[in-house]
């Protein structure tokens, strides 16, 4: 019997999607370290501001963006290079931004990935982890932009 070349092509969004399901729960993304004034220092506070470093690492295994990053406007800026483009409504998948709120001592913006039925996934800075939550955390964070790349249509 002769050994014949299978055809194999990776779903790049059905593996995005999933990959964004499967993050619930993991602490992968709650430490990041960094050289700061010459001292290691975990610049996302185990977890409390990890929001951009996970969006940005699944997108960048993905070949959505160029480089990690710690914050959501570094983030948003890497998208917009790498072809994301702001849509009016969610898409399973798209990347959502909420507006800015106090977490401190200062006001942060969010960052997560919508999920359907008005549900997205983000860092929790309670939790530590990505969690599943309302899209609009229950109508008290109004979404500020969506966005969306061609290559997971």
């Amino acid at each position: 019997m002769k050994n014949r070349k299978r055809k194999i092509f990776v779903l790049k969004k059905e593996s995005y999607l999933q990959m964004i399901k499967n993050s619930v729960g993991t602490k992968m993304f709650c430490r990041l370290y960094a050289s700061v004034d010459g001292k290691r220092q975990d610049i996302l506070q185990d977890g409390n501001v990890s929001c951009a470093y996970f969006i940005s690492s699944i997108l960048l295994i993905f070949g959505l963006i160029k480089k990690v990053h710690a914050t959501v406007d570094g983030t948003i800026e890497d998208m917009k290079k790498s072809g994301w483009r702001r849509i009016k409504s969610p898409k399973l998948g798209s990347v959502l931004v909420w507006e800015k709120q106090k977490l401190g001592e200062d006001k942060h913006s969010h960052i997560g990935f919508y999920t359907g039925y008005k549900k997205a996934i983000s860092n929790s800075s309670v939790q530590r982890t990505p969690v599943e939550h309302s899209f609009t955390f229950g109508g008290k964070r109004r979404i500020k932009a969506v966005y969306w790349h061609k290559n997971l249509d």
